[in-house]
């Protein structure tokens, strides 16, 4: 049986993958045999899609497509549903075209407390996020910033449209000058309650992580209070929750993403769509440390919360991308 070698995986990730995988044909063999008959083997579908990786997902789409003439997402569309199809489809999906197609719900179903497109921008690398929009270019043909303009309007059309346009340096380096201005900056407009103040907009969405962190460490270092902190005097005001939502998921993606899932699974009813949501864009990332921060908040294990939480097919497929099946 012809096998394949698996590439390292990121240690924060949780997906397990078997050292050695069977070829992208026989992975298409198997899922087509899950296909057929009286009932739809999910049990095999979980068992092979769970344990690949993006790479590796890929290559059994395009195997697929040429053996069967039929793409993979289709065929998954016409044999499983509910929230078990929609986690099986994101996690299919590459992530790039996956991000694509979250985007753009998210502007279609466009209300002023929608985070999705900013979760998107702020916890992506610079190259993610190009890589989303060159997708949701060719997908939807047009460009994320032209939706954006299209379905936001006023002070959060000035916010997103540089949100999803900046491309953040990603290295390490800061500069103090410029953190102290900068804090000064919001301090001033925080203060004045000018939320959409360009210098204010401009900061927080073209500044890179190391540079913000150490801009809001002034502020809260000169001024007394975070800057998070001082953005809460308005609850009520959506703009600046989005302006408190960017700054969290620049500087602190993992504690972020954490409370969308906390949120997800409190609630009256669990909200599936972001649990999902989250736990399939960062299962290959950093879903290991997201993981540890949901049990450091809550003393309680994420695996045990989401089996409280969920159930059938949609729970057993949230837990193997967790890495606690027996795939």
């Amino acid at each position: 049986m012809a096998t394949i070698k698996v590439p390292a995986i990121s240690s924060m990730a949780t997906i397990k993958v078997p050292a050695t995988v069977p070829s992208p044909a026989e992975d298409c063999d198997q899922l087509r045999k899950a296909f057929q008959g009286w009932g739809t083997n999910e049990r095999l579908i979980i068992s092979i899609l769970a344990h690949r990786t993006a790479a590796q997902r890929r290559a059994i789409r395009a195997t697929y497509a040429e053996a069967y003439g039929e793409e993979l997402l289709k065929s998954l569309e016409d044999e499983i549903s509910g929230d078990f199809e929609r986690a099986v489809l994101l996690w299919t999906l590459d992530p790039a075209d996956r991000d694509a197609q979250l985007a753009n719900e998210a502007l279609r179903g466009w209300d002023r407390s929608n985070r999705v497109l900013i979760e998107i921008a702020c916890t992506r690398h610079s190259s993610e996020l190009f890589d989303a929009k060159r997708a949701y270019h060719l997908r939807y043909k047009r460009s994320l910033e032209e939706d954006v303009a299209k379905y936001t309007t006023g002070d959060f059309r000035k916010l997103l449209i540089p949100l999803v346009s900046s491309y953040r340096y990603e290295g390490i380096e800061v500069s103090r000058k410029l953190a102290k201005s900068d804090a000064k900056m919001l301090y001033e407009k925080i203060t004045e309650k000018a939320y959409s103040h360009e210098e204010l907009i401009w900061i927080i969405t073209t500044r890179s992580k190391a540079q913000l962190i150490a801009t809001i460490n002034h502020y809260k270092n000169e001024y007394g209070k975070s800057v998070i902190k001082d953005l809460k005097n308005d609850r009520k005001n959506e703009f600046v929750a989005a302006l408190r939502a960017i700054v969290r998921c620049t500087c602190y993606p993992q504690k972020y993403l954490e409370k969308i899932i906390r949120l997800a699974i409190k609630g009256q009813t669990t909200d599936a769509n972001s649990l999902t949501r989250v736990v399939t864009t960062r299962a290959e990332v950093d879903l290991k440390v997201i993981e540890a921060t949901y049990y450091k908040k809550n003393n309680v294990p994420l695996e045990q919360a989401i089996k409280g939480e969920t159930s059938g097919d949609h729970k057993k497929m949230l837990i193997a991308l967790l890495g606690y099946d027996d795939a």
